[in-house]
């Protein structure tokens, strides 16, 4: 068994190794900073994988070239802004020969419409005319509040239609001159005259008032083919203040009354190319003609042919 003075040697033994490192480590270190600070310092290199920052070579030179064009094209564009400009005329009430203001629009000239013009109100100016005119046909419509197309005026190069249900013409007292529709034409004028050498025709029934020629020249009411009636409520009055007063045709001409009397009101009345009946050697009378007899206030009577013209006074009553 180890006794106590044993272990405190070796205590002590264990105890003077590590003083003993110490003191070499701490003469080793002097010595190393004693050449460290001898010897002279020397500047470190850079590392080769440094970068530099920008752009060069190439790509500077296109970024250049690049920089350059755009700017020449803003020049490019600038000047044909301002040219554009000045050509077509703009400014801050219009374009050109079109002005802009608060009630509408003003052209001034000539104006091509390739397409469709809407528009509430056209007008020319006070001191000038206004003019439409198409290679082809002008066509105007009129919509309904459905959008459908109620009437249409089209004017062609030879020909003016128009699709409505009234046509109505007025002057500028807004009285009705002129109003046509399905069942009836009304002519309200004055005076209807008709310039044409061949007159006016009719294909059904006509119904006026009055009809004259004019000054100096002959009215005429003729059917070629078919007959021709006159036909009044009261009474048919035809008069000639200058001339003659001629009345022809093929087979018949009747002068009718049922309650009144024919009036033939003239100094000289004549009938011509009357038939008459040679007097047999027999006496013998011819059937189914007669002597015209007159009274002395004009009217006219038949009388047998072998008898004098004779009546009484109930019949020249």
């Amino acid at each position: 068994m180890a006794t106590s003075k044993n272990l405190a040697r070796s205590q002590e033994g264990m105890s003077s190794v590590p003083a003993a490192s110490q003191e070499w480590s701490g003469t080793a270190a002097r010595s190393s900073l004693t050449t460290e600070t001898s010897a002279p310092v020397r500047p470190q290199a850079q590392p080769s994988s440094a970068y530099r920052i920008g752009i060069y070579g190439w790509r500077k030179r296109c970024l250049y070239f690049l920089v350059i064009v755009l700017f020449a094209m803003v020049i490019i564009n600038l000047a044909l802004t301002i040219w554009i400009i000045r050509v077509m005329d703009f400014s801050i009430n219009g374009m050109g020969r079109l002005r802009i203001f608060r009630d509408g629009l003003r052209l001034e000239g000539q104006s091509h419409f390739l397409h469709n013009l809407y528009a509430s109100k056209i007008q020319s100016r006070k001191d000038q005319d206004l003019k439409i005119e198409s290679s082809r046909n002008i066509t105007i419509n009129a919509r309904n509040s459905e959008g459908k197309i109620t009437n249409r005026l089209s004017l062609g190069p030879s020909t003016m239609t128009s699709f409505a249900e009234k046509f109505t013409i007025r002057n500028r007292n807004g009285e009705t001159l002129f109003h046509a529709d399905e069942k009836e034409v009304v002519l309200s004028a004055e005076r209807l005259r008709v310039t044409g050498p061949g007159g006016i025709r009719f294909q059904g029934s006509v119904q006026t008032p009055f009809v004259r020629a004019e000054p100096f020249q002959q009215l005429r009411l003729e059917s070629p083919t078919r007959t021709l009636q006159v036909k009044a409520p009261e009474g048919i009055g035809i008069e000639s203040r200058a001339g003659d007063i001629s009345a022809s045709c093929l087979k018949d001409l009747k002068l009718q009354s049922k309650e009144g009397t024919i009036w033939l009101d003239s100094e000289r009345v004549e009938l011509r190319n009357l038939k008459t009946a040679i007097p047999t050697t027999r006496g013998r009378s011819y059937p189914g003609i007669y002597q015209l007899c007159a009274c002395e206030n004009g009217r006219l009577f038949l009388a047998p042919p072998e008898k004098s013209c004779q009546a009484d006074n109930i019949v020249c009553q």
